[in-house]
């Protein structure tokens, strides 16, 4: 019989009097030698989730019970951390002194030592696992001794590097090293030189930057590349017995204009009472086998990572830019849902069925906007016309449903960044949201709800996509600051999409509009991947996934392979055994390399931003404040989308207080304030490339001038009459003392 974690817990609680090895556990617990291997097992994940430590001489005890917490260390850039442990709703803090030799991202165990307040407070005694293993920086050299200053400034050391361990790197050049030994914490860290990337400005050293940052892979191993090889020929042993042939088909694909990987396409017609949309996805489980070499790569990498200028991919360019990319003309193998909806919306039924189509047409979201905006009708959008129409009609239909039913719509302002061959900006621009965007969204978002529902239905353990309902906590702080800034929103513990949805309703037409979208999205829980169906809270779907996206994500292509083994409902028996352990190792890696490749795209989006700016110094630029501090305040620049910081020591007009409890800075004399969410007007101060770092200067509107030369006016006028009154007033006394004498 399988022994569950629950069960090594509680048995340890009730009936261990001191930590023991783990035989002796196995031993006190009397378990058979078969099931030895699995108790191991359950160990091992008890002691991954910090729910058990092991101390030393391999004795495991209750990490609750022992007053320590194993977890992951995040640090701030203030220099304090937090150790975060799964399933522990309170963050563990450790202040700098009490880091040690422990680095942001590293598995530590940590000795609860008390309170600070409400939150508890620790020290670091162990450092389980490194994980940065990848320490980019800029090398920096002497006559007697040389080392890197790190770019992530969560990492607060300097890394030693002995000359003979510095590969020859020159002063300047940003580097890749490791750390080699740090047992001291009051010696910095000592490492060396694993890559030089070269200087910054140099081609690709930027990006090369991010990739090193963020440990991304950069080429497939060769056995990875053969198995792809051989796999793309599968698509010439296909016959149309096999699959349902939809060759003759109205489908076609709408991407943007450079696009290769295109991996779904659709097909919508008017039909009695209601439409047919036919979602069509490139058939990736085909050529990518459970078990294989491309699989287990593809797991490891867990989606695509899309840079400015280049893609980390998660397959093969065989694969995902030719043989399962849905390319205009050519036979290709889909996994296909079928939905009708009626003429207000509701999905009525769907099917599945396994595919060949031939897209009729590579259309651009530009191309299909310019049709929806002029009506020009195009060679190639006249092959899909009717369709598209069709398409338009029930896409504001499901968009409009959608927002009834309370969906949040978070139409963040993004940045474009255009590049010439070289990997240079030449522009920056907003990305705009075109309405052929939200027709595709709408057509991806009914197929992932369809395929939820499916699943939920058959009631079979499936791989959901969850947001959960945002923390109270959370909320409230949200709710004050809105208040601050002039705005209601009411706060309660059950609280449904239609209320966050009325209230982004009634701030649209603000100004503050995108940064309050902003914070409010900020407010909210994160999406994640995991088995247990929660539903998608922004979305207002009680049940959803993704499935439309196997070429750049792992996880649509594990439920590409969940839908294919259901069986009248049902998982095979041997499958079913195994199937749960296998979709929550996928979610959880799934979830994790989501956050890297969120992190590195904003990372590597900012470096090519703020290089762009470095022409332009002196140049002003309208911006809102996104944040103020007690040392300035960042603003995000219109229409650029970069972010820089105006610091209070410039801001020479007057002198400025912090105001932190309404998120402003107001000036003493003159009552100027700089308040989170404001339009403001800067000007670009400098350009820090190393740093990815951009300092503005405050540039002072009219009505500021205004109400400057007023507050002067009024104070010279005080100052003008106060002065003549201490005049008369001396007169008096004069005129009074030579009375006297008289």
């Amino acid at each position: 019989m399988k022994i569950t974690p629950q069960e090594i817990i509680q048995f340890i609680k009730a009936k261990s009097d001191h930590p023991m090895k783990m035989k002796e556990l196995a031993h006190a617990l009397a378990l058979a030698g078969s099931e030895y291997a699995a108790f191991r097992k359950a160990v091992k994940a008890l002691l991954e989730s910090g729910e058990l430590v092991k101390l030393n001489r391999g004795r495991i005890g209750i990490a609750e019970e022992l007053s320590v917490r194993v977890g992951t260390l995040s640090v701030a850039k203030g220099g304090f951390g937090f150790v975060m442990t799964e399933g522990t709703p309170d963050d563990l803090f450790i202040p700098q002194s009490n880091l040690l030799t422990a680095l942001d991202g590293d598995k530590v165990m940590a000795r609860i030592d008390g309170k600070d307040g409400k939150r508890q407070t620790g020290t670091i005694i162990k450092v389980i696992e490194r994980g940065i293993r990848n320490i980019v920086g800029v090398f920096k050299k002497s006559e007697t001794f040389s080392f890197v200053v790190p770019d992530n400034k969560k990492i607060q050391r300097d890394i030693y590097i002995p000359l003979k361990l510095s590969k020859k790197a020159k002063d300047g050049q940003k580097v890749v090293c490791v750390i080699t030994e740090w047992d001291d914490p009051f010696r910095n860290p000592e490492g060396e030189i694993t890559e030089i990337l070269g200087f910054l400005g140099q081609p690709r050293v930027d990006m090369m930057t991010v990739l090193k940052s963020y440990d991304l892979p950069e080429a497939f191993p060769q056995e990875v590349l053969n198995e792809a090889e051989i796999e793309s020929a599968k698509l010439d042993e296909i016959t149309g017995d096999d699959r349902l042939d939809l060759t003759n088909g109205c489908i076609y694909t709408i991407d943007p204009f450079d696009a290769k990987d295109h991996d779904d396409a659709i097909s919508v017609e008017k039909i009695e009472n209601g439409f047919k949309l036919e979602v069509h996805i490139a058939d990736v489980s085909h050529y990518v086998t459970e078990g294989s070499q491309l699989d287990k790569e593809a797991f490891t990498r867990g989606n695509s990572v899309y840079l400015p200028g280049m893609v980390v991919p998660m397959l093969p360019e065989i694969l995902s830019n030719n043989i399962c990319s849905l390319k205009v003309n050519k036979e290709r193998l889909a996994h296909s849902i079928f939905i009708e909806f009626d003429i207000r919306g509701k999905m009525l039924n769907f099917s599945f069925a396994d595919t060949i189509i031939q897209s009729k047409a590579k259309l651009s979201y530009e191309d299909v906007e310019t049709y929806f905006v002029t009506g020009e009708v195009t060679t190639k959008i006249k092959k899909v016309q009717k369709n598209l129409d069709a398409a338009r009609e029930l896409a504001k239909i499901l968009t409009y449903k959608r927002t009834v039913d309370g969906s949040l719509d978070f139409d963040l302002p993004e940045s474009s960044i255009v590049l010439d061959k070289n990997g240079e900006v030449i522009e920056l621009k907003a990305k705009i949201r075109l309405e052929s965007h939200r027709l595709v969204e709408e057509c991806m978002l009914a197929a992932n709800q369809a395929v939820a529902l499916h699943l939920f239905r058959n009631a079979q353990p499936f791989l959901y996509r969850v947001h959960e309902k945002p923390d109270t906590e959370r909320l409230n702080e949200f709710s004050s600051l809105m208040k601050r800034i002039g705005f209601s929103f009411p706060v309660s513990d059950n609280m449904k999409p239609k209320q966050f949805s009325r209230f982004l309703e009634k701030v649209q037409h603000d100004p503050k509009a995108d940064f309050i979208n902003e914070l409010l999205l900020r407010s909210m829980s994160k999406a994640v991947y995991q088995q247990e169906n929660l539903g998608h809270f922004g979305l207002a779907f009680k049940h959803y996934t993704h499935f439309t996206s196997p070429i750049r994500r792992y996880a649509d292509l594990v439920v590409h392979r969940l839908l294919r083994k259901l069986k009248n409902g049902k998982y095979p028996h041997a499958y079913a055994k195994k199937v749960s352990d296998y979709i929550d190792k996928v979610a959880k890696q799934c979830s994790a390399t989501e956050r890297v490749a969120t992190k590195a795209e904003r990372d590597a989006i900012k470096i090519k931003q703020i290089s762009f700016m470095a022409d332009r110094v002196g140049e002003e630029f309208n911006g809102v404040i996104t944040g103020v501090m007690s040392y300035g305040f960042f603003v995000r620049l219109d229409e650029m989308g970069v972010e820089g910081m105006v610091r209070m020591s410039t801001i020479d007009d007057d002198y400025y207080v912090y105001d932190e409890s309404h998120y402003r800075i107001v000036g003493k004399r003159h009552g100027t304030i700089y308040q989170l969410g404001d339009k403001v007007k800067v000007g670009i101060l400098k350009v820090d490339a190393t740093a990815a770092e951009m300092d503005l200067y405050a540039v002072m509107s009219e009505n500021q001038k205004s109400k400057k030369k007023k507050s002067t006016k009024e104070k010279m006028k005080k100052k003008s009459s106060s002065q003549k009154y201490q005049m008369k007033k001396f007169v008096k006394k004069k005129q009074k003392k030579s009375s006297k004498k008289k």
